[in-house]
């Protein structure tokens, strides 16, 4: 097996490229479903036919064909059409809100977590919180960040996680043996953490001790996102109707990364998202946080590199995830909703993900897939692969699905960005952003 980075499914990072997407249909409020009323009692030998929009290319998708035949031998009531829905993922939101308005949407589609409160508010999605209680679901198996991906107000499960991933802490063996550093842990807290990046820093030969993006896109607020948990702080109020970032744990978390930005000068500032990776593969960067898609280029260009979690506070050691998920959607036929609900229960299980997320090099749904046979010839390849999926422990908290995140992300991004750049205070910038994130926050109530 072979790890894909071209098939990595990082719904955080992406946002800013859904973003027009989710804008443009920002309210997706119809609801009922119309159309004829199909069957209202439960047949479960009636041939049924379920349409499914993949999101996927290549040989990702070339392995889901596979997977629905095999599911359709062993179903012979069954027929699943089975296609990507859209020329990309990204099309696939606006694809679905013209779908409801014209009464043509799938019974299954892949989405971003992003997509999850506006599919819900759409009325079409099914709720299927009483079956994945289920005892032989397995539910707990998933991760916290993943089951509350799907779960985006509390109120109803609109579908099943998809793809998981998480942030974890990479560190250049290399520059920590120069350095005579001991490596990082599972113990490591933010002091530690500073106290490395100062000493692998050497301006006389531009290196530096963590990479961090300052673009001002999602990449800056998704790597900000477990600073600001592992304080005690919130990205939302509770009703999810105003940022709640700007807290007393939220400067003080961005007065530690401005510390080390901006006093030890021990952060390479990246414009750009992705050079920091590019340097620390060429030893010029000690730590980097980043996600499973890294390691292939780590592997490729023979880096010498180690992965274990966050440094924490407390031993709290939080992370951030970006899940993406297998939305259902009602069409008022008993028979199409249980046969639609019974093929991602079986694609999602630990049995059948080993041969599609696995099998691409994606990190695997369920916990229990970290002992099979199939991730370990993976992890083998690429090292650090088992802990990234171990850290999956600790994504604890989604990260906000409400419309007007998008916004909120470009202004935090944006105050981030400002603050590790000297340009900023810490406070006042968190205050503006969140500000001006409250503004589109009110727009989506």
């Amino acid at each position: 097996m072979t790890y894909h980075p071209q098939l990595k499914r990082t719904g955080l990072k992406r946002t800013a490229l859904v973003g027009a997407a989710i804008a443009a249909v920002s309210a997706l409020t119809l609801t009922g479903c119309g159309g004829q009323q199909g069957a209202t009692t439960l047949d479960k030998d009636a041939p049924v036919t379920i349409t499914m929009w993949s999101g996927q290319t290549d040989e990702a998708q070339d392995l889901i064909e596979k997977l629905a035949a095999e599911f359709e031998d062993e179903h012979s009531n069954v027929t699943i059409e089975l296609s990507a829905g859209a020329s990309s993922t990204e099309q696939l939101l606006q694809k679905l809100s013209a779908g409801f308005a014209g009464n043509s949407y799938p019974d299954i589609s892949y989405a971003f977590g992003a997509w999850a409160s506006q599919l819900e508010a759409s009325g079409r999605t099914l709720d299927i919180t009483d079956k994945v209680n289920e005892p032989d679901v397995q539910w707990e198996e998933f991760s916290e960040a993943a089951r509350k991906t799907v779960q985006p107000t509390g109120e109803k499960t609109i579908g099943f996680p998809a793809i998981v991933d998480n942030l974890s802490l990479i560190y250049n063996k290399t520059l920590f043996d120069k350095a005579g550093l001991d490596y990082p842990d599972e113990n490591w807290s933010w002091d530690d953490f500073r106290d490395a990046a100062k000493t692998l820093t050497d301006p006389a030969s531009n290196t530096y001790g963590y990479g961090y993006s300052v673009s001002g896109s999602e990449e800056t607020t998704w790597q900000f996102w477990p600073h600001l948990w592992q304080n005690g702080g919130e990205i939302l109020s509770d009703d999810q109707q105003t940022a709640a970032f700007d807290s007393e744990a939220g400067v003080e978390a961005l007065t530690f990364l401005q510390d080390m930005a901006v006093t030890d000068k021990s952060v390479y500032l990246d414009q750009t998202d992705t050079k920091f990776g590019q340097l620390f593969a060429s030893d010029r960067i000690g730590m980097i946080t980043s996600g499973p898609w890294q390691l292939y280029d780590l592997v490729k260009a023979g880096t010498d590199y180690g992965v274990t979690v966050l440094p924490g506070t407390d031993g709290d050691h939080q992370t951030v995830s970006g899940p993406d998920i297998w939305a259902l959607f009602d069409h008022k036929d008993a028979n199409r909703e249980y046969w639609s609900y019974e093929f991602v229960k079986w694609l999602t299980s630990a049995e059948q993900d080993v041969r599609w997320n696995v099998a691409i090099g994606n990190l695997p749904l369920r916990s229990s897939e970290v002992d099979s046979e199939e991730f370990a010839e993976q992890a083998a390849q690429y090292p650090g692969l088992e802990i990234m999926a171990a850290n999956n422990e600790n994504a604890q908290k989604a990260r906000p699905t409400v419309p007007g995140y998008v916004n909120l992300s470009e202004a935090i991004g944006s105050a981030i960005s400002q603050v590790l750049q000297g340009q900023s205070d810490p406070a006042e910038a968190l205050k503006a952003a969140a500000e001006k994130a409250n503004e589109k926050l009110g727009d989506s109530k």
